[in-house]
């Protein structure tokens, strides 16, 4: 049976006082033993609670990715869990405040993906081998974490998020530019940037078609999209190197 939020929440607050008055009880039955003898019982509270709060997240992912972030709610994230909307509601308030947590945790493992992926070491690379080398892991993140590119790009996804992402959008604009400056360095600032921004938008138009698509379609349109960024990119590079990956595509009319 679907429970009301608010009334939910609220039988989820009783049960917290009443556990809490139960427990000052029991500590004041037993005087200062309790606290003396169970010094590790709260970090198996706050283990049990990391835990709940990652089973809970998980299966707000799955929601997500399957009915999208407007069409979900914090019902079915909870039978998703397998855990009764009062337990739901004893860790997080609504579905908006599981978003903002589940994003700021992805946030951070993006931030830690794309900073391997534009490695200084990279620019040592040839053209071929670089697109590789950045774009492989991009791919993968996104591909194994499908509630990311949900949070990321739908229309109703609570501000806090979109502000993240869109300071995350710059700090990645400025990551390629250096990385394009290494490769193109007599090209003025202004031609750096506009390239950098033509390059971040391919790969997103791309990354929209490797999303959508699976298995042997979505290995595919990774390889075109490897394509696309090696033929607007070697020009400018000049790089000597061939692209094994796109030699097959270059004679095809």
């Amino acid at each position: 049976m679907t429970v009301p939020e608010g009334k939910a929440n609220k039988t989820a607050t009783e049960a917290a006082v009443e556990a809490a008055t139960e427990a000052a009880g029991a500590a004041g039955a037993t005087g200062a033993t309790v606290g003396a003898a169970d010094p590790a019982r709260p970090r198996r509270r706050q283990a049990r609670g990391e835990a709940r709060i990652a089973q809970l997240l998980r299966a707000a992912a799955d929601v997500f990715c399957t009915s999208g972030y407007t069409a979900s709610s914090t019902n079915a994230i909870a039978r998703e869990a397998g855990v009764s909307p009062g337990t739901l509601y004893q860790f997080f308030p609504n579905k908006e405040a599981i978003a903002v947590e589940l994003g700021d945790r992805l946030l951070d493992r993006w931030r830690e993906t794309y900073g391997a992926a534009f490695d200084q070491s990279h620019t040592e690379l040839p053209l071929d081998r670089l697109l590789d080398a950045v774009l492989d892991p991009l791919i993968a993140f996104n591909c194994e974490n499908p509630a990311f590119f949900v949070l990321m790009h739908g229309s109703e996804i609570p501000g806090r998020i979109t502000e993240a992402h869109d300071t995350l959008h710059a700090t990645m604009l400025t990551r390629v530019e250096s990385v394009l400056a290494d490769y193109l360095p007599d090209l003025p600032a202004p031609q750096i940037h506009r390239i950098a921004e033509m390059a971040f938008m391919v790969f997103k138009a791309g990354l929209d078609l490797v999303m959508a698509s699976e298995g042997e379609e979505r290995t595919a349109y990774i390889q075109e999209l490897k394509t696309v960024m090696f033929r607007y990119l070697d020009p400018l590079v000049g790089d000597d190197a061939s692209c094994p990956a796109t030699a097959e595509h270059i004679d095809t009319p």
